[in-house]
């Protein structure tokens, strides 16, 4: 029992330096690196020492199957290595095993018969697939391989048997299309067509459309015109006009259009138009405007086809010309079936529309048309000369001095670029930044510079675009990290600099924070504490003292731990000014989390004492028109620190109630002692009676305005002079 007491632990307090789980990640990667020696290779000379080391590996293996025999990668990996050694009996003994133990494991038959074909054992691998398709026989891999071996063994007729027993399970597509594949290599045409017509009966795939296509196509590859015309028949009649399907006629139709068959053509589309919803047949009539555009009279087709739609779209557009909807709409229209001439022609039309106004949001809709325009002469035509002419066109009409577009000036830049017309490029953005300057265009010519690797171009329009905006704190990073980027940090650190001196940022607090991770990447720490101390020069934020303390603490030196409560201790310090408390709360509340972490017991007694006590008040609320709105509850903290430091209230407070209570009680007296002696006694007991209950209630007042006196707030110099007097 002593013995037992004497191994107890003691002290069971944290110890001042924790360990953490990050340093213990990091120490194991450290030893991982250090490099270790190969293990010595081992010559074996001696059939002793053969049988000596044959033996150790199996016992290995053995021992690795006894602990768990359903891994079945150890099963594997125990017989490949018999394999190596030419063991092909114990291999296959070992495979036997295994498939005791797991016989619906693919991966398991698929290397045994793999082992047994590598070693010529052709029955040993038959027997294998027969009994693997046997047990799962819902496993393709073991059908395909099956049949991939009887055929490259020339086994023909067995291969055949092999694909009859699969078909009999009713497999996906892709089987039937092995099968009928296979039967084409050996040009059995009629084998083939025997297995499509039970293909296409099959009850799982019956109301596949695209299985009778391809039937169609089959007949028709082989020259049996006839049968895929019997087949495209038979489809049509078997589905109906219940499950009628545009995709079937359009495959009919564009058979007979290679038959040269234009009539049959025709009327298979008008009896499927006239069958079809017209929302669920837009392929269907596309495809017959092609058919009539190569085999018919145009003009007829479009009168027939296109004129409605397009008388329709010409009323709207002469009833508002500055519909810009129905412009979209008409164009295209007409891209889908008229000629260039006639697309431009209508182009012009609609660009002539200039809105009247100008303000952007009256030409927004108006530029896409102009960037339709210009997209459909580079796409559609391939005419880039019009092209870049539509493109300066557009530029030249937009009121660049009241508004523009950088979409615009971008997209005729890449245009340019397109052409391989670099100069013309740089040319048109260029004139685009001097005479309209925005961040967009600025941001999509840098890109375009960086992608060409221009750097000294970037810094140029870097220093360009700081001269528009010097307010805009992501250029300033973004040039900053170009400089990092290509190995400048001198460069970059006077870019920061001169960014966190510019007198208006829109975003100091992100611009300070990039300029605080540089220099840390940089490893410059003592750049980065004096970062802080300017920045904290100009702002009290508590983020920035905790971020101050966690850049302290993360670093890693003998005496971060002390910097960090120095820096904790000199936050709290300049936060007692600070009226909203709950900034000072949050930095109590940080420094608490790290004394837990790091502290002692002592400083986490002390942080403890600093933190502040919250309590529920009442104020006054007070409408817009100065009228009484009631009272409001709000929580407020109290924090020892400044209670402390304004002990003479309370006690100026309760002083002057004393004296005031003390004044009232020789009123009372002087009172008793005036009053007439020769009444009688029963007459003066209620008199004393009632002076009594009076003296008890302003005792009562005086002790509750104390009371309240010591719950009121610490005043300025001159209010507590007041109150004295």
């Amino acid at each position: 029992r002593s013995a037992s007491c004497s191994c107890l632990v003691k002290n069971k307090a944290p110890a001042e330096v924790q360990i953490t789980a990050e340093q213990l990640l990091r120490e194991a990667k450290e030893r991982e690196l250090e490099l270790l020696p190969p293990p010595p290779k081992q010559k074996i000379t001696d059939k002793e020492e053969l049988n000596d080391y044959k033996l150790r590996k199996r016992k290995g293996y053995e021992d690795n199957i006894r602990k768990n025999r359903t891994i079945i990668s150890n099963w594997i990996k125990y017989a490949q290595w018999e394999e190596s050694l030419n063991e092909i009996q114990r291999a296959r003994s070992i495979y036997e095993r295994a498939l005791d133990v797991d016989h619906r494991n693919i991966t398991l038959w698929l290397k045994y018969a793999e082992m047994e074909m590598k070693s010529r054992q052709v029955n040993h691998a038959r027997n294998i697939w027969d009994r693997a398709i046997t047990i799962l026989p819902r496993a393709n891999q073991f059908w395909y391989k099956y049949t991939y071996m009887e055929e490259m063994l020339g086994n023909i007729a067995g291969c055949r048997q092999v694909f009859e027993r699969w078909m009999e399970w009713e497999p996906e597509e892709q089987a039937w299309h092995s099968y009928i594949n296979f039967e084409l290599r050996y040009k059995e045409v009629e084998k083939a067509r025997t297995i499509y017509e039970r293909y296409i009966l099959l009850r799982l795939i019956i109301m596949l459309l695209k299985n009778w296509i391809k039937y169609s196509r089959f007949e028709e590859r082989h020259g049996y015109i006839a049968h895929s015309r019997k087949v495209f028949e038979r489809a049509v009649e078997f589905f109906g006009e219940e499950n009628i399907d545009e995709n079937l006629y359009v495959a009919f139709a564009k058979f007979e259009e290679r038959q040269k068959e234009s009539e049959r053509v025709r009327v298979i589309y008008k009896y499927a138009l006239d069958r079809i919803p017209k929302q669920q047949a837009q392929a269907l009539f596309k495809n017959y405007t092609m058919f009539e555009k190569k085999f018919g009279d145009r003009r007829g087709i479009e009168d027939v086809i296109v004129s409605k739609r397009r008388f329709q779209y010409e009323e709207e557009v002469k009833a508002n010309p500055h519909n810009y909807d129905a412009w979209f709409d008409y164009l295209r229209l007409l891209e889908s079936d008229a000629d260039p001439d006639a697309v431009r022609e209508v182009y012009e039309r609609a660009i002539a529309n200039v809105p009247p106004i100008q303000e952007k949001r009256h030409w927004r809709r108006y530029i896409y048309l102009w960037i339709n325009y210009a997209l459909y002469e580079e796409l559609e035509v391939k005419d880039p000369e019009r092209t870049r002419q539509v493109y300066q066109a557009c530029l030249e009409l937009i009121p660049h001095k009241k508004f523009t577009y950088a979409k615009m000036w971008l997209m005729y830049g890449k245009f340019e670029i397109r052409q391989k017309n670099l100069p013309g490029a740089r040319r048109g953005l260029g004139t685009a930044i001097g005479k309209c300057p925005k961040n967009k265009l600025f941001k999509g010519y840098i890109e375009l510079e960086l992608q060409l690797r221009e750097f000294d171009r970037c810094r140029k329009l870097y220093e360009k675009y700081l001269e528009f905006s010097p307010e805009n704190c992501t250029t300033w990073i973004k040039f900053a990290e170009l400089e990092t980027i290509l190995g400048d940090v001198d460069r970059a650190r006077a870019i920061f600099e001169l960014a966190i001196g510019q007198p208006r940022l829109d975003m100091p607090e992100v611009l300070w924070k990039a300029y605080i991770d540089f220099e840390i990447e940089q490893e410059e720490y003592d750049n980065t504490r004096e970062l802080y101390k300017r920045l904290l020069q100009r702002t009290q934020h508590v983020k920035v003292w905790i971020s101050y303390a966690q850049f302290e603490l993360s670093i890693d030196s003998s005496d971060r731990l002390q910097r960090c409560r120095q820096i904790y201790e000199e936050a709290n310090k300049g936060l007692r000014s600070c009226e909203e408390k709950e900034e000072r709360l949050m930095l109590l509340e940080s420094w608490r989390d790290y004394e837990q972490e790091f502290g002692s017991d002592g400083s986490r007694e002390r942080v403890k004492k600093l933190l502040p006590e919250k309590v529920k008040r009442r104020r006054k609320l007070t409408a817009e028109d100065g009228s009484d709105a009631g009272w409001e509850e709000y929580y407020d903290y109290i924090f020892p620190e400044d209670s402390a430091n304004q002990p003479n209230l309370k006690l100026l407070a309760m002083a002057k109630m004393w004296k005031k209570q003390q004044q009232q009680e020789d009123e009372v007296e002087e009172n008793e002692q005036q009053s007439p002696q020769a009444e009688d006694e029963d007459e003066r007991r209620p008199s004393c009676q009632g002076q009594r209950k009076r003296l008890q209630m302003v005792r009562s007042t005086s002790s509750m305005e104390a009371s309240v006196a010591s719950a009121v707030p610490a005043q300025s110099s001159a209010h507590r002079a007041f109150d004295l007097d």
